[in-house]
């Protein structure tokens, strides 16, 4: 059974499969229906026919006198709607020779009283009959016969009209089926034209098409053609960040680049330099060249999606924001820091050391870099009702209302940050990090000026 159901639905595609699993459960519905029909008729058909049996021997029951033998009607040429007879329980008894039903020794038991009256089905003269045997006093059994042709011929007919009936179904049940198939997996059909379309041509812009009636259904049909359309318009995304990611880090290399080809060769030809020139052109070199290392390890950076879950311990986030703030204090001697990292107390944060110091120290560096000298950097660690905020503010001009939405994007600067040092990764850096720790990085623009970087965890245990 299990070979030859592979052999039927193994190699065909999923609409024909769908069509004649759905078709054979119809069909076999309305078969077992129809079946099941077929079998209420014919009970029903033939007790009416037992019932008129009974009616009957009822009224000749009343009838007979004591006597013996045929009492109604002709049975060998079935004249009359019924004929009946008595039989004697001893049949060496008068009268007990002209019988023209058949007798057979349960009539005698019934006759005896040792059995109960029962129906039997006969054949006389050719003709099928049915047959009612039940007792009469003094010994005596009385059996009546009808000719059960005409419920015969109904049952035929009833027969016939049924597997008509269910030929249709059956047909029925196969258009049904096919239409329910191609109706239902018309998505998938689109699902798998889109999906081919895209693997010919390689774009992810395509998307999979749905009238208005199909996109109001939530069926699972639909919500399946609604995700492949969300997760193609995420490739999209992704592949066009992608494209920008590699044009940007190209036109961004291409200047550095260039810079350390010049200065390389005039440091091929140091014998025409004078020893000033040659100084400045090996320390323009070295420069170049870490900013060329600094840039290509932010790109490596980026190009992480997640921590190492081998990394990932718990970090006393004030402590950590403490060292931090040590550490800018030494990078940028000319701007104050202040740390209120006592107001949330002892917490610990699930994450990677390392990573999350580069985070705030890409903070504190931003802040630095755009606060005017003297321009205090304030770092706050608070506990919120929805976690805890680590936040850096600065002092500076602040951010743009039209630069607001861009200061994360790699490689996005300001016209305020165009004439500083950086490459524009490092705000790109601090929200990849953010968002791999499960928390969410936010600018926004100060009450009083200047800008203000918040950096929510959804929760902080106590240390």
């Amino acid at each position: 059974m299990r070979a030859l159901r592979a052999r039927l639905l193994g190699r065909r595609p999923l609409r024909a499969r769908l069509a004649l699993v759905t078709s054979a459960a119809v069909a076999l519905v309305a078969l077992g229906v129809l079946a099941a029909a077929y079998v209420v008729i014919r009970y029903e058909l033939v007790r009416q026919l037992d019932l008129q049996l009974k009616q009957q021997a009822g009224i000749m029951s009343q009838q007979s006198h004591g006597g013996t033998g045929v009492l109604y009607g002709e049975c060998n040429w079935l004249a009359a709607p019924a004929c009946a007879q008595i039989v004697r329980a001893d049949p060496a008894a008068p009268g007990q020779g002209g019988l023209v039903l058949p007798v057979t020794g349960a009539t005698r038991r019934v006759a005896a009283g040792t059995l109960g009256e029962f129906y039997s089905n006969i054949t006389l003269g050719g003709r099928d009959m049915r047959m009612f045997t039940m007792r009469l006093r003094d010994d005596r059994a009385l059996q009546v016969a009808a000719r059960s042709d005409t419920v015969d011929q109904g049952v035929r007919q009833a027969g016939l009209l049924l597997a008509g009936v269910g030929g249709a179904g059956v047909l029925l049940a196969a258009a049904l089926g096919y239409f329910a198939s191609r109706t239902s997996l018309r998505p998938v059909t689109r699902l798998t034209a889109t999906a081919e379309r895209i693997a010919a041509t390689r774009d992810p812009a395509h998307r999979i098409e749905l009238p208005p009636y199909e996109a109001r259904r939530q069926d699972e049909i639909t919500r399946l053609a609604t995700s492949f359309n969300t997760m193609l318009g995420e490739l999209e995304e992704a592949v066009a960040a992608q494209r920008r990611l590699v044009a940007d880090a190209s036109h961004e290399l291409r200047t550095p680049l260039t810079a350390l080809r010049t200065n390389a060769e005039l440091l091929a030809r140091a014998e025409r330099l004078s020893p000033a020139q040659r100084d400045r052109a090996s320390a323009a070199l070295g420069r170049q060249l870490r900013e060329v290392t600094g840039l290509v390890n932010d790109l490596i950076e980026l190009a992480r999606d997640e921590e190492p879950q081998q990394l990932v311990e718990q970090v006393r986030l004030d402590l950590l924001a403490e060292r931090c703030v040590a550490a800018a204090r030494g990078h940028w001697p000319n701007t104050p820091f202040t740390a209120d990292l006592d107001t949330a107390g002892a917490v610990t944060v699930p994450g990677v050391p390392a990573r999350l110091a580069r985070l705030l120290s890409n903070l504190l560096d931003n802040a630095a870099k755009f606060s005017p000298p003297g321009a205090m950097v304030e770092v706050r660690l608070e506990r919120t009702e929805h976690g805890l905020d680590l936040t850096v503010r600065d002092h500076g001009p602040g951010i743009s209302t039209e630069d607001l939405p861009y200061v994360f994007d790699r490689f996005y600067r300001s016209r305020q940050a165009r004439a500083l040092p950086g490459s524009g990764l490092g705000l790109a850096m601090a929200r990849q990090i953010a968002r791999a720790h499960g928390a969410e990085l936010t600018a926004e623009r100060a009450e009083t000026g200047g800008a203000r970087f918040r950096l929510s965890f959804p929760t902080g245990s106590p240390g």
